[in-house]
């Protein structure tokens, strides 16, 4: 591959079920429930189940993984936006 070349980001199907988001932010005791809630207000009915947390070594951070159906690229979107809004969120992936 040259510099000039140019990789496209992998293309997602719609709708993808499973699709894993992970919310990385302040370790508060309100950040999961103010991270679901955003969750659920954008994907309702998302499986809780599917719900991973970690601390960060030092404890400072927390990481919140849960799988939705995504149905669209706005969606996504949407999502990130209103979880970054809060101010409490470092990193959505």
């Amino acid at each position: 591959m040259t510099d000039t070349e140019q990789v496209a980001p992998p293309k997602i199907e719609f709708p993808c079920e499973h699709y894993p988001v992970k919310i990385i932010g302040d370790n508060r005791p309100d950040f999961q429930t103010i991270v679901l809630e955003i969750v659920e207000r954008h994907a309702p009915g998302f499986d809780i189940e599917t719900l991973v947390k970690r601390d960060s070594s030092n404890g400072r951070y927390l990481s919140i993984q849960v799988h939705i159906t995504a149905h669209s690229i706005e969606q996504l979107q949407k999502i990130n936006e209103e979880l970054r809004a809060t101010g409490l969120v470092k990193m959505v992936l």
